[in-house]
């Protein structure tokens, strides 16, 4: 029995083939670039300012670079490519006509019915063999026929006879649906027969060689290679071990800013011709004098001498152009200058890499440095500059003369703070700031997202007192409090407390609790906790949009050591502005959870929350975690059982009877400022160890 292989000459089934297959890869990547975009700087709010610095446009370009990339425009180039092919094989289906293969029937052939006796068959036949004889037939070329097709036509009429009146015939029609007997087996295949015939075969087998024999196994191994080419933050391999390798226990932001020069990241922006122009012009900046330092980009001189001892000139270059950067140093160049801007986003990110190496080592010195640097960076500033240099405008010497002759900087809240007369006599004059300027930056000031931390606690959920072991909340609640805010409303006790979820509450448990705020719109809108997100970073300075985020963490003072890493919070449960851009003073809650330590005592941390995006906006406040034995809670546990019986029980009903008074029902006890809610004993202030007060925000 031999094969024959049938192609698609007629468009009947490749088409769907083809269009089943461009569908399973062209409609995964339409709903990855349709679907909203999970980047927060598309979806957080803007500080309203107008101010620009002097090379804001290159700043600009290096944003809009960054979002096309985002863009994922090979993908979308894909998409539209199989969306098109998509639509050709739709057009063939529609327009093709089906061909019918219809089963071979002798009666169809005879036309003949099926009920017709052998007599009638016979009849019949005789009547069609001389009509269709080829010996009396005459090919008609209007009609496209042949001799060969008459003849073939006489045979499958004299087949159709055969099988209705000859024995042998007429069983192989019956045995195998044919007079012939068996027929070869034909096998289809959903392709047109060009393809593989008049010298395309080549072709075909190459193509199919590209896609299993290069392509795909170069897909494989990009990926894997990848994956092992960078760390989980996102950086090359070989930067996180030179990090490692730059690691001290006595780093601090100066020291980091050093070690981040050693990434291998800058060889993209410093390639070719860049790698080590330019060297020379930028040294010789950043160690002029300064209007108010040493140096010109704020360093101080053990700063200098390390760039001076690096051998490599590409690095030396890389941690030249972060000091410019960082001390805003004119460069009087344009490729210098763009590449000034393009190599902070960089230095951040290895940053981020540095801090997960720190808090591996757990010391506290370079854990706080590594956030500090993330801050300067943002911000683009010297770690000895003014925190006043973050306003619009300000520049070295506003920000001297503002301070005045205090040895320590001033931060933009004090600024703030101050009457706004004392702060227009201090900052408005003859080369420092105009009217307009000053209003631009005060105008800024009060948009900053200042989290003023009230209370602090520690808690388990459920429970009124902390045993070893357990699992501790650390309860944060502050509220948005901008710089210069005036007329902020006193706190409300109710709003410090943190009321534990209802048992059967699964939501509230699991994380999900949903709750109405007011729409941009004016409306309510059903929204889940903690989707608020903060105004995007006020950075001109930095190639990128940032969404700020805050990160909490204990460390313990004596050892110098972390106690709990750093819990990251970027989005919030209630509106920090409202629809007019003023503070909405809402209470904020962070939490935090970690297990207790394995014995009971008292334990003193120093508690840490910090923005990454502005300096001078952390709040550090000592803690104590007190710690009960298990002994001690089971008996203020069984204590707590013992309490007034309930309305609906037969004791109830005795104790309405002799006090004619209905017994209050049962309630746990949330309130934080009492020792029950954490174990703790209680201060002369009447808070407990665990609840910790900050500054006054009134």
């Amino acid at each position: 029995m031999s094969s024959d292989y049938s192609y698609d000459d007629q468009a009947q089934f490749f088409p769907f083939f083809i269009l089943t297959l461009t569908g399973l890869i062209t409609l995964p990547i339409t709903y990855n670039l349709l679907q909203p975009s999970k980047d927060d700087s598309h979806l957080a709010p803007r500080i309203q300012t107008a101010y620009t610095i002097q090379h804001g446009d290159v700043v600009a370009s290096l944003r809009a670079a960054q979002k096309r990339k985002q863009r994922k425009i090979k993908r979308a180039v894909v998409a539209v490519a199989g969306w098109g092919l998509m639509a050709l094989m739709a057009y063939l289906i529609m327009t093709t006509s089906p061909v019918e293969n219809r089963i071979w029937n002798p009666y169809d052939i005879l036309g003949i019915s099926d009920s017709a006796t052998e007599k009638q068959i016979k009849s019949h036949y005789k009547r069609l063999s001389i009509k269709f004889h080829p010996d009396k037939m005459r090919p008609d070329p209007a009609k496209n026929e042949t001799a060969e097709s008459l003849t073939d036509y006489y045979i499958e009429l004299t087949k159709a006879y055969q099988a209705l009146t000859d024995e042998d015939v007429r069983n192989n029609y019956i045995q195998y649906g044919h007079p012939d007997g068996k027929q070869s087996m034909s096998i289809g295949i959903a392709l047109p027969k060009f393809i593989v015939s008049d010298g395309n075969g080549k072709y075909l087998v190459i193509l199919y060689t590209g896609l299993l024999g290069v392509l795909l196994p170069y897909l494989v191994g990009s990926w894997w290679y990848g994956t092992k080419k960078r760390s989980k933050e996102g950086v090359l391999m070989e930067s996180a071990n030179n990090l490692f390798r730059h690691y001290d226990e006595e780093m601090d932001e100066s020291g980091i800013i050093a070690a981040l020069s050693a990434g291998r990241e800058f060889d993209s922006v410093l390639k070719g011709d860049q790698a080590e122009s330019g060297l020379s012009k930028i040294e010789s900046r950043i160690s002029a004098e300064g209007e108010t330092s040493p140096f010109a980009c704020g360093f101080s001189a053990k700063d200098k001498q390390r760039l001076e001892d690096l051998e490599s000139g590409v690095r030396r270059k890389v941690l030249g152009l972060l000091w410019a950067y960082l001390g805003r140093v004119e460069l009087d160049d344009a490729a210098l200058t763009r590449a000034k801007y393009e190599i902070a986003p960089i230095a951040r990110a290895l940053n981020q890499s540095f801090a997960a190496i720190a808090l591996a080592f757990g010391n506290i010195g370079p854990i706080s440095g590594s956030f500090l640097a993330n801050q300067y960076i943002i911000q683009a500033l010297s770690p000895r500059s003014s925190p006043l240099l973050q306003l619009p405008h300000f520049t070295s010497k506003v920000a001297a003369a503002v301070e005045g002759h205090s040895k320590s900087h001033m931060t933009v809240q004090q600024f703030m703070d101050l009457p706004d007369a004392q702060r227009r006599r201090l900052a408005i004059g003859k080369g420092l700031l105009s009217e307009k300027q000053y209003k631009t930056a005060v105008s800024a000031a009060k948009q900053l997202p200042y989290l003023r931390v009230s209370k602090a606690f520690f808690k388990v959920t459920g429970e009124r007192c902390i045993i070893p072991s357990s699992l501790v909340t650390l309860v944060i609640k502050g509220r948005f409090i901008p710089p210069g805010t005036e007329r902020v409303p006193a706190i409300n006790d109710l709003d410090l407390e943190d009321v534990d979820p209802a048992e059967d509450d699964l939501d509230a448990l699991m994380g999900r609790k949903k709750k109405t705020i007011t729409g941009p719109d004016g409306k309510p809108t059903s929204v889940e906790e903690q989707s608020i997100l903060p105004p995007l970073a006020f950075a001109p300075h930095y190639a990128r949009d940032h969404t700020p985020k805050w990160y909490a963490f204990l460390s313990d003072s004596k050892q110098g050591k972390i106690a709990v890493p750093p819990f990251t919070f970027d989005r919030f449960d209630e509106p920090i502005f409202d629809e007019q851009g003023q503070p909405t003073f809402n209470m904020q809650t962070l939490k935090a959870q970690f297990a207790a330590p394995p014995q009971a005592g008292h334990y003193t941390f120093v508690m840490h929350v910090i923005c990454d995006s502005y300096v001078g906006f952390d709040t550090k406040v000592e803690v104590t975690l007190v710690v009960e034995e298990t002994a001690k809670a089971a008996e203020m546990e069984a204590e707590d059982e013992i309490s007034e019986p309930e309305e609906d029980s037969i004791a109830g009903q005795m104790h309405a009877l002799k006090t004619g008074q209905a017994p209050q029902p049962r309630r746990r006890r949330v309130e934080v400022e009492s020792d029950d809610e954490s174990g703790t004993d209680e201060e002369s202030d009447d808070t407990s160890d665990t609840n910790t007060d900050t500054e006054d925000e009134s």
